[in-house]
């Protein structure tokens, strides 16, 4: 019976990588091009350093422990950390399927929703990097300068590589999450919208989180205690090692916390949505 499941996801994986292969040859170029606001960051962290440099507001060339090298690195790993958790489309079309009706071929066939959807996300994400890894390489190449450290010791890369895995699943079962909550209000649009802006704020995609940490209010604080820090900040600061050694397994144990009551709360939405979902016609 599970060799018989295990074989089943496995040639619903196989299809979707083979289907997303044929479709996605723009990868390569899409990815080249997501690149380029980098070259915009540059300048403006560039200014705002010499300004601070100019002011005397950065201690020893720095600002909120960043120096101007580790800036332009943060920029370019929360890219890849964003690569990995952003899932375009998925809640809009969950809550559509709902709406239409579509749901109910999951219903009515063995088939899973969540874990068809997640295999489907998997091959995307899989298709994204065989594809993308040459793109990647010459950006990285190009901004060698802005890493001047090198690579982390093996233990943090460990860390990186886990927390890059679970930005991915917690990323996918957050936007499941919302996509069900179609079975109560059948337009989520304007949720769906609050959560593309929370995440673009307050999980590192735009800033690194210490810049935060200024003022007397206490967002810092607010913030560390969402989940959101894990989709960009988390992964990006992990590589730079600006994490503590001792806080590093915790944090990873935090993350892998959010993820499992996620994966609860979608599985809890899916089992009271399809209790109370109705659908007419033919």
């Amino acid at each position: 019976m599970i060799a018989a499941r295990l074989m089943t996801w496995w040639i619903f994986l196989r299809i979707s990588i083979e289907e997303r292969l044929v479709y996605r040859g723009d990868f390569m170029l899409g990815t080249l091009m997501r690149f380029l606001p980098i070259v915009t960051q540059v300048f403006l962290w560039w200014a705002i350093f010499d300004a601070a440099m100019r002011d005397s507001s950065a201690t020893d060339g720095r600002i909120v422990g960043y120096t101007r090298e580790d800036m332009m690195a943060y920029y370019l790993l929360a890219m890849v950390s964003r690569a990995f958790s952003s899932m375009p489309g998925l809640t809009s079309g969950i809550a559509r399927q709902i709406q239409t009706g579509e749901i109910k071929k999951f219903l009515i066939q063995p088939v899973d929703l969540i874990g068809c959807l997640l295999l489907q996300r998997t091959a995307h994400k899989l298709v994204y990097y065989l594809i993308a890894t040459l793109p990647f390489a010459l950006v990285f190449w190009l901004c060698r300068s802005f890493f001047p450290n090198g690579w982390p010791d093996i233990e943090v890369l460990i860390a990186f590589g886990l927390s890059l895995v679970m930005a991915f699943l917690l990323g996918f079962f957050i936007e499941v999450c919302l996509g069900l909550v179609g079975f109560w209000f059948l337009e989520i649009t304007s949720l769906a919208f609050i959560y593309m802006l929370l995440n673009f704020f307050l999980s590192g995609h735009m800033f690194p989180l210490e810049l935060l940490e200024t003022g007397s209010w206490p967002i810092r604080e607010w913030v560390e205690a969402m989940p959101l820090k894990y989709l960009a900040y988390f992964p990006a600061a992990v590589f730079l090692e600006k994490i503590p050694p001792e806080r590093l397994w915790y944090e990873l144990a935090i993350e892998a916390t959010w993820l499992a009551a996620f994966v609860l709360l979608a599985r809890f939405l899916w089992w009271r949505g399809t209790a109370r979902y109705s659908a007419f016609g033919g």
